[in-house]
């Protein structure tokens, strides 16, 4: 991993850490998923998990730290790496499937972070399903910050993924 690299994890950690913490009013909604989303596709999946730990470490530092830490570092880092899958293969992803994968995320999120319910009270269906309509305000959050930031931060990235791409086309 080159330091232009390091500096784009960086630079996107700082922005989901920023956005949690101010969207923090809004119950689930948030644009942590969609941008170790955008990380996996655009930097592949172990970017993606970089940042997920990066992004729960220095969030639960200003918004409480707890077990369920650890399953929002198992559940993103899984997002990362799944959405890292999808951007390596070869071809132009349409947002319409990317939107779709960020729904489903939102809703995989959900699951994972129930299994802590499990794991401290031995229950997690009733805990699960109370849970599902915040797991919906997060995919349906998950669809509107991909729709929003994946075109501009693509743009922006663009440097990046054109060599990225570059290099692997000719290997």
């Amino acid at each position: 991993m080159n330091i232009y690299k390091l500096t784009l994890i960086a630079l996107l950690a700082a922005l989901a850490v920023v956005g949690r913490v101010t969207f923090s009013f809004l119950p689930s909604v948030q644009p942590v998923t969609a941008l170790i989303i955008i990380c996996g596709l655009i930097l592949g999946p172990f970017a993606a998990v970089v940042l997920a730990f990066l992004t729960t470490f220095l969030s639960n530092m200003m918004l409480g730290m707890g077990i369920w830490a650890i399953w929002q570092v198992v559940s993103w880092s899984l997002i990362g790496l799944l959405s890292g899958l999808i951007g390596k293969i070869p071809g132009r992803k349409p947002l319409l499937v990317i939107i779709i994968f960020a729904v489903f995320s939102g809703y995989l999120y959900g699951f994972l972070i129930s299994l802590t319910s499990y794991q401290i009270t031995g229950k997690f269906l009733p805990y699960y399903l109370a849970g599902l309509p915040f797991d919906t305000n997060h995919a349906i959050g998950n669809a509107v910050f991909i729709i929003i930031l994946y075109p501009l931060i693509a743009h922006f990235f663009k440097k990046y993924a054109d060599k990225r791409f570059t290099i692997q086309n000719t290997s």
